[in-house]
Formats: C-alpha cells, sequence, structure tokens
C-alpha cells in the first residue's frame, strides 16, 4: 500500500521544561521532558541550573501522554469503514491534530465478506504504523440495541465467522464488539480471549446475570457504557451493574455532553475508578469536519450542532468528538483530577490494547508522543513518535 500518513516536521526543539508535567506518579511543577530519536530521554522535574539553548519554555502549560483512541469509525470527513487509504490516513491526521497519537480503527455492521476485505486492507495501515489495530463494531450485536447499526445485516457470533474476521485482520483486531447473550456469544469470548483479542460487551439486551457469565468467560470491557443497553434498573440492574462492579472491566465513556449526563460519567469513575474508565470518542466521518449528511455504514446520518443521528428515526449515531474535546470537559465540567483524566485517556487503553511499553505515558524509553495544553486544557501542540503533528506557536 503506497499511501503514508502526511509527513510531520522533525521537532527542532528537543527539550520541554517549565510545564506541568503529569507522570504515572502524579503531577510534576516546573517539569522537563527530553526527547532523543523519537523516545522519551527524560521526564521528570527540571533542573534548578539555568536552561540551555533550544528548550522550549511551557510555563503555564500542561505536557500529557498522547491520547490513545480505541473506538473511533473516522474524522475529517474520511470513514475507516468505508474510506480509500488516503482518506482513512486523513482520518487519522485530524485525530493526531486535536492530541490522538495512537488510534484504533473502529468497523460497523456490513456483509461478512465485506469486513473481511477491510480487516485486510486496514491491517496494511497498522502494519506500516498509522493505525493501532481494528476493532470489529458488529455485526454480533442485538437488533434490541442496534442503535445506528443496519438490522438487516446483524447476525448471531458464531465462532467460526469470528474467527473469519481474527484471520482477516491478520493478528492486528485489538477488540470485537458483541452481544454476549446471543447464540454463541459466551464461546466467542472464549475464543478471542484465547487469540488476546478484547472481548467487548456492546449493543446488548443482555441481564444482569448473563453480563456475569461473559465476564467469566474473559470478556474485559463495555463498549461506551450505558449507551446502547438496557438502564440500570432496582430489580432488574441489567448490564449496568453487572460491568461496573467486576474489577476485571474496564468502561468506555463517550464525553461529549450528549451521550451521557455528568452524573453518569460521575457514578463510573466513582464505581470503577479512574483505572478502570477508558474515554473513547466513538468518533464518525464528521468528527472535526462540520455539520451535514454522511453515511456510517448503509445508514444515512444527519449532523446537526455537532450531533450524529440517523436520518431515518433519530437514533443518535456515533459522535463527533475529539479527545481534546473530552479531556477539557472532563477537566472542565466534570471537575476531574487531571491525572484521572490522563489514566481515563492515555495509560488505561494503552494497557487494555497491549501496547503500553510503548505509550500511553511519559517515561523513559517510551514513544515521544505528547500533548501540550494551556491553562483552559486546548491543544497548543502535539509531538508523536519526536515529530511536530502541532508545533507550538507560543508568545
Amino acid at each position: 500500500m503506497a499511501a503514508r500518513a502526511e509527513s510531520t516536521v522533525l521537532a527542532d526543539s528537543t527539550v520541554l521544561t517549565g510545564a506541568r508535567v503529569v507522570l504515572p506518579t502524579g503531577v510534576v511543577e516546573n517539569g522537563r521532558v527530553r526527547v532523543e530519536d523519537g523516545r522519551i530521554a527524560e521526564a521528570g522535574p527540571a533542573p534548578s541550573v539555568e536552561g540551555c539553548p533550544g528548550e522550549l519554555d511551557l510555563t503555564g502549560h500542561w505536557v500529557v501522554p498522547g491520547f490513545v483512541d480505541m473506538h473511533n469509525h473516522g474524522g475529517g470527513g474520511a470513514s475507516f469503514t468505508s474510506g480509500s487509504a488516503d482518506e482513512v490516513l486523513k482520518g487519522v491526521r485530524t485525530h493526531q491534530e486535536h492530541g490522538t497519537t495512537t488510534l484504533v480503527a473502529s468497523t460497523v455492521t456490513g456483509e461478512m465478506d465485506f469486513l473481511a476485505r477491510r480487516a485486510g486492507f486496514l491491517s496494511e495501515l497498522v502494519e506500516q504504523g498509522d493505525l493501532a489495530g481494528i476493532h470489529f463494531e458488529g455485526p454480533f450485536i442485538s437488533p434490541c440495541r442496534k442503535g445506528a447499526h443496519s438490522e438487516s445485516l446483524l447476525r448471531h457470533p458464531d465462532p467460526a465467522e469470528v474467527r473469519k474476521l481474527l484471520d482477516a485482520a491478520r493478528g492486528t483486531a485489538r477488540m470485537v464488539t458483541l452481544a454476549t447473550e446471543l447464540p454463541g456469544g459466551i464461546d466467542s469470548v472464549r475464543l478471542l480471549a484465547e487469540h488476546g483479542v478484547i472481548a467487548a460487551i456492546g449493543h446488548t439486551d443482555a441481564t444482569y446475570e448473563q453480563t456475569t457469565v461473559a465476564i467469566e468467560a474473559g470478556a474485559t470491557v463495555a463498549t461506551h457504557l450505558f449507551n446502547a443497553m438496557p438502564p440500570l434498573g432496582h430489580r432488574a440492574p441489567g448490564p449496568i451493574a453487572a460491568l461496573l462492579e467486576d474489577e476485571r472491566v474496564t468502561v468506555e465513556l463517550i464525553n461529549d455532553g450528549t451521550h451521557l449526563h455528568p452524573a453518569a460519567l460521575e457514578l463510573a469513575f466513582h464505581r470503577a475508578g479512574a483505572d478502570r474508565v477508558a474515554l473513547i470518542t466513538d468518533a464518525m466521518d464528521a468528527a472535526g469536519f462540520g455539520d451535514g449528511i454522511y453515511q456510517l455504514g448503509p445508514l444515512e446520518v444527519e449532523v446537526k450542532e455537532g450531533v450524529a443521528r440517523l436520518a431515518e428515526g433519530g437514533s443518535i449515531a456515533g459522535s463527533t468528538l475529539t479527545l481534546d474535546t473530552a479531556f477539557r470537559r472532563a477537566a472542565t465540567v466534570d471537575r476531574l483530577p487531571v491525572t484521572d483524566i490522563v489514566r481515563a485517556i492515555s495509560a488505561n487503553p494503552a494497557r487494555l490494547l497491549g501496547l503500553d511499553d510503548r505509550v500511553g505515558s511519559l517515561e523513559p524509553g517510551k514513544d515521544a508522543d505528547l500533548v501540550i495544553l494551556d491553562a483552559d486544557f486546548a491543544v497548543v501542540g502535539v509531538l508523536r513518535r519526536g515529530e511536530w503533528v502541532v508545533r507550538p506557536q507560543l508568545g
């Protein structure tokens, strides 16, 4: 595959100093990050001696790890389900400019042969390093909770068909979302666990008891918790209670102000804890592109005032969210500690994806993926593998 992500400019300053640097151990005031050969060489307190030429003074700013989005369908006008290589890379670049330095491409429900071909196509971009993996959201989901998926294309999670998609992805599949209560669901969870692929419970009509069985079988993620599943009930608690209470499960949250009320987000953080939350976008191609009419798989979507809904029926159809907005909202609206937000937006998804040896935190030896935020948590700089995606323009 000849297409490549748009070239970036090598960082002309490899030393960032003076900012609040968020490390796994906490926030370092007046911190310092040194980058060499695309990797972090140093991250910690700035020395008390006078700085050297070439340092980038980031006083009044934050330096946080690059964001890791494990559930994303597109952006910049491009769909990961149907776009060409150039279009997919345009979508990837759009999210990079908003701080997402590691991105998993999510598909939507389609014919099995089409999804298998698409997996082979996307796997090449994973192998090139432009994507971090593939997430199959559908077709193995409940028609009762289908959301923005075509009901006519839904099917039971037959392990043989799940295996077909894994084989087509050539080792690049990272996650499969299933309604595990459907015939074949539990056996498919076990298959995914055996192959080191995340089994995510989502678009499900499962009971509390059925959900606990799926977790015991190896399911470890809740796909966009609260959305596309039965609501929490006091007599029939459903999947939400089971997913929140089990220490083995990480819950995805879409923090765009549309998918979740702030009280629901607070409940999830309080019950699961910051180490078991992954902030995601569930973005569609309208992310970073604007209002209009779009396609999500075979379905038409209307985006109005930044909210995506199916043109027929009005169901929410993914989001137009970018992770910098999710970060800023978590800090300014939800009033979460920045250290907790960094866990949820970087460290936790990196760990789930098996990439935490390279990304997800600011530690020596890891990829130089980082985001510079101003005092209002707006992105002013993005560094990916030691190259500027967004170069800071500081006064």
